[in-house]
């Protein structure tokens, strides 16, 4: 390469943006420590506090959180008193970094980092010999997954989500079949089965784990309107049962995405509803360049979505597989009306409303 012929502010403009990732990247890993350690909700709730007050009111080692302190106070998300030598959580950054924001917490999503890079190793041997990485292999992910619906989709689920289907929370309480496929720890299903006692629920997930944390939940509830279920749904199929069928981005997980789409149509009765949560984005790279999560979306499609499916021998369509996609699939699936939502507080997904007649 003859360097005498490059940009050299196009390179400059590069490496600077690469600092950027290292600083950033690394301070993703701190802010999901915060969040895992409850350190912005101790902050939150305290004045200008030296390291020590802050260790002993969060219960840590104070070493620890001295040293995170200072990654907090160089990327200015703390404030540091250098003549007190304390430290302040400011209440703008409080609100998107504590549980107390609830849908508007953004430490939650920053634990993703470190479930990829968990799985690096084993990603790098994908690159070279194919195949995929298990969802076993991801030792938090249902939990993670959990906290993160626990935002997108139980803080609106009753006031914003429901609400997308004219006259659906009217049959709720008067009783209906629900299915939610791919239902992790089934937070949105118990929340439903709880207020709704008349409507029958069950969820199907792949995971033990999460099927058995989701079923001993509903059981310290004393539910019997709900059900789970291991449940590999690449061949899922009941004729005409379900008035309601949900997904929360799940489908793009699937081994085989196309047979759960037309499973979801056969079991839907004549006049039923399914209602996909999916990430918002276009099947098309280059349509998704100003998208305001593009590079973290494909990301965590090539580390996780994607590879969990491969790892089935299924079609690896991962997270990014977008709304040209999504709707030729529905199509071929047997769906002819959908459309197409956004919620204000969810930046990152589609609702599909999807109707059989």
């Amino acid at each position: 390469m003859d360097t005498l012929q490059l940009d050299k502010a196009k390179t400059e403009a590069l490496s600077n943006k690469i600092l950027d990732v290292l600083n950033l990247g690394a301070l993703g890993l701190m802010l999901s420590i915060g969040h895992r350690t409850r350190l912005f909700d101790t902050l939150a709730g305290l004045p200008f506090s030296t390291s020590d007050e802050i260790a002993k009111a969060a219960g840590l080692n104070e070493r620890y959180v001295r040293e995170w302190l200072g990654a907090m106070t160089v990327s200015r998300i703390v404030e540091y008193d250098n003549v007190m030598n304390k430290y302040l959580l400011p209440a703008e950054h409080a609100a998107i970094l504590t549980r107390s924001a609830e849908k508007d917490n953004f430490a939650v999503f920053t634990q993703y980092i470190s479930m990829m890079g968990n799985v690096e190793d084993k990603i790098v041997d994908c690159f070279k010999n194919g195949g995929g990485v298990p969802y076993s292999e991801f030792k938090r992910f249902h939990e993670i997954m959990a906290e993160d619906s626990g935002q997108s989709i139980l803080s609106s689920l009753f006031s914003d989500i429901l609400p997308l289907i004219p006259g659906l929370t009217e049959k709720l309480k008067n009783g209906i079949d629900v299915l939610d496929l791919g239902c992790g720890r089934g937070k949105a299903l118990i929340l439903m089965a709880k207020k709704y006692p008349k409507s029958r629920f069950a969820g199907y997930d792949l995971s033990m784990e999460a099927v058995e944390y989701a079923g001993a939940q509903a059981s310290k509830e004393h539910l019997n309107n709900i059900r789970f279920e291991i449940k590999d749904l690449t061949d899922f199929n009941v004729k005409a049962k379900y008035d309601f069928i949900t997904t929360f981005a799940a489908i793009h997980d699937q081994a085989r995405p196309d047979k759960v789409l037309k499973g979801i149509y056969n079991s839907l009765k004549d006049d039923g509803v399914y209602l996909m949560q999916d990430i918002s984005a276009s099947s098309y790279p280059h349509k998704n360049i100003d998208h305001p999560m593009g590079a973290f979306l494909y990301s965590i499609s090539t580390m996780h979505c994607m590879t969990v499916s491969l790892a089935q021998d299924g079609m690896g369509l991962g997270a990014m597989w977008g709304r040209e996609t999504a709707l030729k699939m529905l199509n071929d699936a047997g769906f002819r009306n959908i459309e197409i939502k956004n919620l204000p507080h969810d930046i990152q997904n589609d609702y599909y409303i999807i109707k059989k007649d």
